[in-house]
């Protein structure tokens, strides 16, 4: 068994992100994932430097394990191919802007009825109705109009994108569990769906604890930088050397903080006493503790915080990160060949993730796939003459 996702089709029509990435997640969990890209290729291939050859390090890291063919959509030809493709396909991942598919004659309604047991999962920017609806979306944009940007920064700066597409990959995971859920529900019905991930509502959904505090308190959000806005000690702080990051979640942290770095005094401090003490003293806390922590090394001291249960960890930087043995152990980089990438997060007991496919080149699999559907060497070979499955980019 190659995983849990064994014997589930995916054609994923999808490019850029959320849904490649999605596609991704499948693929490494057992599913026989064929990625459909237009002629001129997924845009990410070419989202560099740096480069594998002619494929840019972004699409290499959202394609493993995935096949590759590549159809122009836009040709009524191409599209006999791809209602070909789902005649044995679980899944239809596909991010096209609304609209799109169905001035094509194969929207939801049309598929539904041919494959009634598709799922069809959209990746979309803001859902296909409403004020916004039928918008393209795009992770900078809607950190800023879902509120992250707002409360992302330091407090006397300005609203700041977070330094990863954090919307556009939550979006992605939202289409796996859609997917997962529209899956089960077909175990028992018979019937598939329509599975939507918007990255606006994926953007909302992530304003947690600040859209909560401003349902019950009314007060605007603010920016505080690298500290939580109900919990302290909970930031970055000096030390002797690199800054460690402190998460005291309770009382008993802080006292057990306080002994380990030689600074009993603070637990008896009235200003320090509890969380909201804590909080209303920030930076009386803040002074205390630096002093108290410029004798350590946070490379050291981190280990021995949170070996007694402190939460606390050293600030590394991404080669750093990637370099501990921790890393190594939970199976967090992949190797093959010249590939390396970033490991499946999820860990089954037995029906294990795998790596089993490098991102393909454009069009590699293009005869193969195609003949598994049926499609003559005569056939394959017009379709590519035509320009309906071309094999280089154009």
């Amino acid at each position: 068994m190659t995983g849990a996702l064994e014997g589930i089709r995916v054609i994923d029509v999808s490019r850029i992100l959320g849904g490649p990435f999605a596609g991704q997640v499948l693929g490494d969990h057992g599913a026989d994932v064929i990625k459909v890209e237009p002629p001129a290729g997924d845009d990410t291939r070419t989202w560099g430097p740096p480069f594998q050859g002619d494929t840019a390090s972004y699409f290499l890291g959202l394609n493993r394990n995935k096949r590759a063919i590549a159809l122009d959509l836009s040709k009524p030809e191409g599209r006999e191919v791809l209602l070909r493709l789902l005649e044995e396909a679980d899944v239809l991942l596909e991010n096209y802007k609304t609209g799109t598919l169905e001035a094509w004659g194969i929207g939801h309604d049309v598929l539904s009825k041919r494959f009634p047991r598709l799922i069809h999962c959209c990746v979309t920017g803001f859902g296909a109705d409403g004020p916004y609806g039928g918008l393209s979306g795009y992770d900078a944009v809607l950190q800023a109009m879902g509120g992250l940007m707002s409360v992302n920064g330091d407090a006397d700066g300005g609203p700041t994108r977070i330094g990863l597409p954090v919307v556009d990959m939550v979006t992605g995971l939202n289409a796996v569990i859609g997917i997962m859920m529209a899956l089960h529900e077909r175990a028992c019905s018979g019937k598939g769906q329509f599975v939507e991930a918007a990255l606006f509502d994926t953007s909302l959904s992530l304003l947690h604890p600040h859209a909560a505090n401003y349902f019950l308190s009314g007060k605007l959000p603010q920016r505080s930088g690298n500290s939580h806005p109900n919990i302290a000690p909970y930031s970055t702080y000096a030390t002797g050397s690199r800054p460690i990051y402190l998460a005291i979640g309770n009382d008993g942290q802080f006292r057990k903080l306080c002994q380990l770095i030689g600074a009993p005094a603070l637990m008896d401090d009235p200003r320090f006493t509890s969380n909201a003490d804590r909080l209303s003293h920030r930076d009386d806390l803040r002074r205390e503790l630096e002093t108290a922590l410029a004798g350590f090394q946070a490379e050291e001291l981190a280990p021995r915080l949170i070996s007694a249960g402190v939460p606390a960890g050293p600030v590394l930087d991404v080669a750093e990160t990637l370099a501990l043995p921790h890393t190594g152990h939970r199976g967090m980089i992949v190797q093959k060949g010249d590939y390396h990438g970033l490991g499946a997060p999820i860990k089954l007991s037995r029906a294990t993730a795998s790596y089993r496919t490098a991102p393909p080149e454009f069009a590699a699999d293009t005869d193969d796939i195609l003949r598994e559907h049926g499609f003559s060497d005569q056939q394959i070979a017009d379709l590519r003459e035509t320009g309906v499955a071309p094999t280089s980019r154009t």
